[in-house]
């Protein structure tokens, strides 16, 4: 069944997006008396459409689901180019990330002042919110203003890792395994060029530990991507 993250719920009336009404009118065809799932506050509701124009639709029931991880994951990743920071963002979503935090890195090759990283993240947003209604989550993942890496330091985490091309023998597996439900954990990524050993030692100096994700140097999407894959088999088990 088709999922909407609504705008707003006056009283028993939710509000969708106009982008969504017309994905509903005009792409997916739908018709009065189809039902569809629309999700408000982490709320799931059960709708039927009620009037296509003007476009009404009415709650028939709450729906007890929730497809969120136990675990409350973020990745801070480096500022990449516009097609790979488009597949993190949309596979981060589908795999249950919760929070995404873009870092200003010493290797980035990508700069963003904050005029035009504003309207990237408008769009990064709505790709979160795409991957989210076709993955049915209950949320949509939170996209953080860019960060440096002494702005990242001072948010409290249970877990804290880099991922390090240093430090072989910190396979990841050994420190996941510790890991407990509720937990809030975050993962540094850094770009195409590697984190510096400045950058590093200041994350291992605010309690970051560096792990290895094995042999093989893995590029920065696919790293985010082995990652929560990782952590979803955890949250699983």
């Amino acid at each position: 069944m088709q999922r909407y993250f609504a705008i707003n719920k006056d009283n028993n009336k939710l509000m969708l997006k106009e982008s969504d009404i017309h994905h509903i009118k005009k792409v997916m065809r739908m018709d009065i008396k189809d039902k569809i799932e629309v999700i408000y506050d982490k709320i799931n509701y059960l709708c039927e459409i009620d009037n296509l124009d003007p476009f009404k639709i009415k709650i028939l029931e709450i729906q007890e689901e929730n497809n969120e991880m136990d675990l409350e994951v973020t990745i801070a990743i480096a500022l990449v180019k516009e097609q790979k920071m488009d597949l993190i963002l949309q596979k981060l979503t589908e795999l249950g990330v919760k929070r995404i935090i873009p870092l200003k890195m010493e290797r980035s090759i990508v700069k963003l002042d904050d005029k035009k990283y504003e309207k990237k993240k408008e769009r990064w947003t709505n790709i979160c919110k795409e991957a989210s209604e076709q993955s049915h989550r209950n949320i949509i993942p939170e996209i953080t203003n860019q960060m440096t890496l002494d702005e990242l330091s001072q948010l409290e985490y249970d877990n804290k890792y880099i991922c390090s091309t240093k430090e072989q023998d910190n396979l990841i597996v050994n420190y996941i395994e510790n890991i407990s439900n509720c937990d809030k954990i975050i993962f540094v990524i850094g770009p195409e060029g590697g984190i510096s050993e400045k950058e590093e030692n200041k994350l291992v100096n605010n309690g970051y530990i560096p792990v290895s994700l094995g042999n093989r140097i893995l590029r920065v999407e696919t790293a985010a991507i082995f990652i929560a894959s990782i952590l979803n088999y955890c949250n699983m088990r």
